[in-house]
């Protein structure tokens, strides 16, 4: 156990101590005033007027200390508000001396006290009572840094947070960190100091971490560039340097900020970008007052988009998932967190046809965000009835459905695996994309009395759902590992969960119909950088302490992802992270007869002539590191 230097075992003096110090401060403050009036005559304290003046000028001082509760604060912890606290109450103190001078002269009485000893009493007083609180503090902090186990810290953000930080260690006397620089990205603040410690450019933080020993870096702003705080990650990391955060902003503001909460950096920190500007007010206008279902409602992405929906005050959220406790879970959830908004859990499969028109009958929404779905490859790859009763027929019966009662709105959530697909999955959620917005094209056409309108949207890998590969990873790291890597050159794109479900919000809501959006997914990220990253975070070394191996490619995965933001592919839109994708139209007819087909072939249990037809209806789909390889040459043969 970490043994605390002499100074910093000293218990919280009693507050009657402290009184009887300010009152021995004041003391002094006025033999000194006294002696500086009388042109530091002695003879002038042998008179008895002296004694009646001081003991006259400390009742009253007494009296403020006390109606001010300055003996109130632990000394050990001044700061900048005791000082304005000192000030407020010598000033007091001055008004009542001087008022009882005013009513002493009106009443033709001797006043006690000369106005220029009261004058230079208070200024000498006001330097004690703050001096010797300052030393006392600095005592204690230089005490606390001669340990032989402390830790030499820079703080990034020289803000109101990165003052929380400081002071937070400063107050907590088992803490063995110092805080000996802060840097920042604002010129202005460059060069200058905050309580003693001075603010340095963060393009110099390399030189920082030589030069001054530095053991952590806390990053105490929510507003530092994503690419400099990854930068910044970096450059510790190669220098093996701890990397912390804050908790949220909320959390610090209502006072709850200890050392404890300041944690480990995580990788979906690093991964995170800058936050997007919704117009919040168009989306109000639509969901306001409306019944809205959200399918998958249990899942990463759904649970995310009914958080996100109860900020615009729609009339109920109908939650429907199949997975009982995680549904039982979110709905307890949302009810804490907006507890004047409506919430319905409804337990049902998407694909069954007349549970699904039960839940349309009893709560008739008018707008569905439809997010249920099987999305691991190797497992639809393994499984492609599954996939293709789940996310195609249950697609094709929610979206015939919200046709028949009049739902405003289908928002069908995609996925960049549809684009060019080359697995089972991926596949499966192309022929969804195809049927609804064959549907929504043959209303336009045929059928304008019908106010149903079908919007897409497609992104990639969101951070921390459901089986992705951080969480994986993070589950293999506090294993002790190895890390599983399928292919040292494998790419993927990532997005935040809560990002990827504003980006759906917003573009059901300026979507017409028909359209199938695409989202600006940032820079590719090398899996095995991120592996090597998330050990190196957790105070690891790759390949030493913790190995990475390589696996192999699953069947049917790829090693890069479609560039669903390549300007020839997309058309952009009045948001910048939104595009909408040029694919080609459907004949719906063609469409709905061809995936009749394809659920009759799922009642054979033939996985091979289940992905054949797949092949049929989506002919860019072609199978890689796959048993169903073998049938791209087939149905090109017959296609031909």
């Amino acid at each position: 156990m970490q043994k605390l230097p002499i100074f910093n075992q000293i218990g919280i003096v009693p507050r009657w101590t402290i009184f009887l110090f300010d009152l021995f401060i004041a003391a002094i403050a006025f033999i000194f005033a006294y002696a500086l009036y009388y042109s530091f005559n002695l003879n002038a304290y042998a008179r008895s007027q002296f004694a009646v003046d001081i003991i006259y000028c400390l009742a009253t001082t007494s009296f403020s200390f006390l109606v001010f509760k300055l003996y109130s604060g632990i000394v050990r912890y001044t700061s900048a508000v005791d000082s304005i606290r000192i000030l407020s109450t010598l000033l007091f103190n001055i008004i009542i001396l001087f008022a009882i001078k005013l009513l002493l002269i009106a009443l033709r009485i001797p006043s006690l006290l000369p106005t220029n000893i009261i004058i230079i009493y208070s200024l000498f007083a006001f330097t004690g009572l703050t001096t010797y609180r300052t030393l006392i503090k600095i005592v204690f902090q230089y005490n606390k840094t001669k340990t032989s186990e402390k830790k030499n810290v820079v703080v990034y953000g020289a803000g109101d947070l990165g003052i929380a930080v400081k002071r937070t260690f400063d107050h907590d006397l088992k803490s063995n960190k110092f805080i000996v620089a802060y840097i920042d990205d604002n010129d202005t603040k460059i060069g200058k100091y905050i309580d003693g410690v001075k603010i340095f450019n963060s393009r110099d933080l390399a030189k920082l971490i030589e030069k001054l020993g530095i053991d952590e870096l806390i990053f105490a702003s929510h507003k530092v560039d994503p690419e400099k705080k990854d930068a910044a990650t970096d450059v510790c990391l190669e220098s093996n340097v701890n990397v912390l955060t804050l908790p949220p902003v909320s959390e610090i503001i209502n006072g709850t900020l200890s050392p404890n909460q300041i944690k480990k950096v995580k990788i979906e920190d690093l991964l995170e970008r800058a936050p997007i500007i919704l117009s919040h007010d168009n989306i109000r206008d639509q969901l306001a007052g409306k019944r809205i279902l959200v399918t998958g409602a249990a899942g990463s992405i759904g649970s995310e988009i009914a958080k996100q929906l109860g900020l615009f005050n729609p009339q109920l959220i109908i939650l429907c998932d199949q997975a009982e406790s995680p549904l039982h879970n979110l709905h307890l959830d949302l009810q804490e967190r907006f507890k004047n908004q409506a919430y319905q859990s409804f337990i049902a499969d998407v694909k069954n046809e007349g549970r699904m028109r039960t839940l349309f009958e009893t709560f008739k929404p008018q707008y569905v965000y439809h997010a249920a779905a099987y999305k691991h490859v190797p497992m639809m790859e393994n499984h492609p009835i599954e996939g293709v009763r789940t996310n195609v027929l249950g697609t094709y019966t929610l979206a015939n459905l919200a046709v028949e009662f009049n739902v405003s709105k289908f928002v069908f959530v995609s996925t960049d695996k549809a684009v060019n697909p080359t697995n089972v999955m991926g596949a499966t959620k192309r022929i969804a994309e195809m049927y609804v917005q064959a549907l929504n094209n043959n209303i336009l056409e045929k059928h304008a009395d019908l106010k149903t309108r079908f919007i897409t949207t497609r992104f990639g890998n969101v951070l921390g759902s459901n089986g992705s590969v951080i969480p994986r990873f993070k589950e293999q790291i506090e294993k002790g590992g190895p890390l599983t890597v399928t292919h040292p050159d494998i790419t993927r794109y990532f997005m935040t969960i809560p990002e990827a479900c504003q980006l759906v919000i917003e573009a059901g809501c300026m979507g017409n119909g028909g359209e199938i959006f695409v989202f600006d997914m940032g820079k590719s990220v090398k899996i095995v950088d991120l592996a090597e990253k998330m050990i190196k975070l957790s105070g690891f070394l790759p390949y030493k302490e913790i190995d990475i191996k390589f696996t192999g490619l699953r069947p049917g995965e790829k090693l890069y992802e479609e560039l669903l933001n390549d300007l020839e592919n997309t058309m952009p839109t009045h948001h910048q992270k939104i595009m909408i994708a040029k694919v080609r139209e459907n004949n719906y007819d063609l469409v709905d007869s061809q995936i009749d087909v394809l659920f009759k072939q799922t009642q054979t249990n033939d996985n091979l002539n289940i992905v054949r037809q797949m092949k049929v209806i989506v002919p860019e789909f072609k199978s890689r590191n796959s048993i169903y390889e073998q049938l791209d040459n087939d149905v090109s043969r017959s296609t031909n």
